[in-house]
């Protein structure tokens, strides 16, 4: 049987490739819906796929049981950190989102670390993740202030959504947390959005691309996620997260021929040695 950290890392692989996945199909809705109502329309069908996916309905009965602190905390974080980090993508270039968000849980990361050894695993996170992002394109006149302060404000998020996860696994209610915390944040913006742009989330030709958005960017990575924080620290998780912008970039390279240049293949060695060393010290550790 695998480890558990090794088991804990393919988990977080499969959810980052499925998110990247994502990333595209929201792109394309974003010519035609605002980051908002995409955003609404991707937890309204994931909430509904994962109450009918895991069953919720058996949690009723334990509602008023639940540490509810946490919950409507981690929550909040999942919440907000999706809705920044879509506004960042439609005023920023995906690389400059994704780099400015991953400061979130690589801070945390470094706020994690109890030995000096594990500062070089970080670290080179740090340096692949500087190495990766296409800095250049902040002086290229398509760079927002406001975009890059959402960024940051979702990679704050991140971080709490790793801390409070971590606390929600521990309830042992399973995938029933997921359910929850999608279900909330679905609701508490659904009146927004209705008020902000009601035609955009009643037009029924843009909810087959909101359905596969909701399951590759909410359902898949969010439920391997709660499996990966039950056995990772958020030492781990950190540095591991920052195998997602190389991937994204060796997906580019493969499938659509998109060139890397030297410091973006140092980076990729960075990120991939970072995520290496952070698995194995868990496993020897």
């Amino acid at each position: 049987m695998a480890h558990p950290q090794l088991l804990a890392a393919l988990f977080m692989l499969l959810s980052m490739i499925s998110y990247q996945i994502s990333a595209s199909f929201a792109k394309q809705l974003f010519l035609h819906l605002d980051p908002l109502s995409v955003t609404i329309l991707r937890l309204c069908f994931a909430a509904i796929i994962v109450f009918f996916m895991f069953r919720s309905w058996h949690i009723f009965k334990r509602l008023g049981f639940l540490k509810w602190r946490d919950l409507l905390c981690y929550s909040a974080a999942l919440c907000l950190m999706n809705i920044l980090f879509y506004i960042s993508l439609g005023k920023l270039p995906q690389g400059i989102a994704v780099g400015l968000e991953f400061i979130g849980p690589l801070g945390l990361a470094l706020l994690s670390i109890q030995k000096r050894s594990e500062y070089i695993w970080v670290g080179l996170a740090i340096l692949g993740i500087a190495l990766m992002v296409p800095w250049q394109q902040a002086f290229e006149g398509n760079f927002s202030i406001l975009g890059a302060l959402c960024a940051l404000g979702a990679g704050l998020c991140w971080a709490f959504y790793i801390y409070f996860g971590q606390k929600v696994v521990q309830q042992n209610i399973g995938m029933h947390a997921l359910t929850i915390a999608i279900s909330l944040s679905a609701l508490s913006l659904l009146p927004i959005g209705l008020y902000h742009n009601a035609q955009a989330l009643l037009n029924v030709e843009y909810w087959p691309q909101a359905l596969v958005i909701a399951v590759l960017a909410t359902a898949i990575p969010y439920a391997l996620d709660l499996q990966a924080l039950k056995r990772l620290s958020k030492l781990s998780y950190g540095t591991l997260s920052s195998l997602s912008p190389a991937l994204a970039a060796l997906a580019g390279f493969m499938l659509l021929g998109e060139q890397i240049g030297f410091w973006q293949w140092i980076a990729l060695g960075c990120v991939m040695l970072a995520s290496i060393g952070v698995t194995f010290k868990s496993k020897t550790g």
